[in-house]
């Protein structure tokens, strides 16, 4: 490298390491702690298990709409470039901004107070004064880690996700096989609602709490400039990982069901129920007996941290593409000579979620995520559809199969879920629309005009 050139990001991910990105950021918390308020909206086992369902094919045809542009547009940014390429500058800085400001910390914030929750049952920690001091320390050793070579990341993430994956499928199967009174008929039988639709706006909310458990399958573009082969490894990894959590979480989802009765799952822990046991902590008693609990807690603790460093390593990217742009502060461009890294975007990025963190709330904090996340995935959708006709062009190692079917379907079923939202929690989702309409003026203020797309 010559004397004063600024050091590039290196192609350093291989193919294990970028579907352990993919598996190791969607499976995190949400699979461990949100059967329970979905139970609570949907009234019965039946519709518990639609709504993870849904969740999981709106999600799967989302992987395939963005294994299309990553593969067309392999760069650091993920999101924002599809954003900026197919709709211009500003819908790309409106996403980067709400992506620095509560997408990624928040989720990194969320998984860390998530993983202090989970280590109380391994270490004395403290439910009230313990539980942040704890959350924070953990994002500041993995901000560390994470400013080390991406390649080393990659391979933390590999190792987490891999033990992650054989904790959890060791549970389910534990729940299937030594289950203390496990019965295939509660997974048919009424529940509150005596087995009746919900309604579409309980629904709908149920499906929003399965999307923050599925939210990450779309990381992985965010370091596709780190992403070796990324015309062939970054849609085999973004599709096949999706498909992977798919199994995953109707796996442990049927074995809540068939380990515990109804309420007992619609019972545990939940902002309805906060000193109730988790739906996996009871679970696991039918069948772990006394030691259910330091199971556990590894289980979740180990889940929690691959998460958290997923979207550690893939989200500071974005910061560092939209500066290499000329929209954000030109020093979270800058990349570590040593480590190759975007260190600057990492440490800032941390700093934030620690911040976050102090609120302690986890259900809060996930919903602060889903419904901007979701504005922006539909755009994308949308932003597949208009790239084919604009760029007819456009190099594309991976097309999207079923076109135009498949990015169709996702931007329709993303909007009325959307809206349902909007309709059903609009406290929630007009706090997201304020907060994305606060980029408006700085954009318009302090803005330049954009350099050419960097790596």
């Amino acid at each position: 490298m010559s004397e004063g050139k600024q050091p590039e990001l290196v192609r350093a991910l291989g193919a294990w390491q970028a579907a352990a990105i993919v598996v190791g950021t969607i499976i995190g918390t949400g699979v461990f702690l949100k059967a329970a308020p979905m139970a609570q909206l949907c009234g019965s086992p039946g519709w518990v298990l639609a709504a993870w369902a849904v969740g999981g094919g709106l999600s799967l045809l989302g992987a395939l709409s963005y294994a299309e542009l990553g593969a067309a547009f392999p760069r650091a940014g993920g999101e924002y470039v599809f954003l900026r390429e197919g709709y211009g500058p500003f819908v790309g800085y409106l996403y980067g901004w709400a992506r620095f400001w509560i997408g990624t910390p928040a989720s990194i914030a969320a998984y860390a107070v998530g993983a202090a929750t989970f280590l109380r049952g391994l270490v004395p920690i403290n439910e009230v004064g313990g539980v942040v001091p704890v959350a924070i320390s953990l994002i500041v050793v993995f901000t560390a880690l994470n400013c080390l070579s991406v390649n080393a990341g990659g391979w933390l993430q590999t190792v987490l996700t891999a033990l992650k994956v054989v904790l959890i499928l060791g549970f389910a199967g534990g729940a299937f096989l030594f289950a203390d009174g496990g019965d295939w008929a509660r997974l048919s039988g009424g529940g509150w609602s005596g087995g009746g639709f919900p309604g579409w706006g309980p629904f709908g909310l149920a499906v929003l709490a399965a999307l923050w458990a599925y939210d990450g399958w779309n990381n992985l573009p965010m370091a596709a400039g780190e992403v070796r082969d990324p015309g062939r490894n970054l849609p085999r990894a973004i599709v096949l990982g999706t498909l992977v959590v798919l199994a995953v979480y109707a796996l442990i989802n049927v074995a809540y069901f068939y380990a515990l009765g109804f309420d007992d799952v619609a019972t545990s822990r939940s902002d309805t129920y906060s000193e109730a046991p988790a739906v996996a902590a009871r679970a696991a008693g039918t069948f772990l007996g006394d030691t259910a609990q330091g199971f556990l807690a590894f289980a979740l603790t180990a889940s929690a941290l691959s998460a958290m460093t997923g979207s550690m390593l893939t989200g500071a990217r974005v910061p560092f593409a939209m500066a290499r742009d000329g929209l954000a502060p030109g020093r979270l461009a800058h990349v570590s000579p040593g480590a190759r890294a975007p260190v600057v975007a990492v440490l800032i990025q941390g700093m934030w979620a620690s911040l976050l963190a102090t609120s302690g709330r986890f259900d809060q904090l996930t919903n602060y995520v889903v419904f901007s996340s979701w504005l922006f995935y539909a755009l994308n959708a949308g932003g597949v559809l208009r790239l084919r006709r604009s760029r007819p062009d456009l190099a594309r190692p991976y097309r999207v199969p079923g076109y135009p079917l498949v990015p169709l379907s996702f931007l329709i079923l993303s909007s009325l879920l959307l809206l349902n939202t909007v309709v059903s929690a609009p406290d929630q989702s007009l706090t997201g629309i304020a907060f994305m309409a606060m980029a408006i003026p700085v954009y318009l203020l302090f803005h330049r005009q954009p350099r050419a797309a960097g790596g």
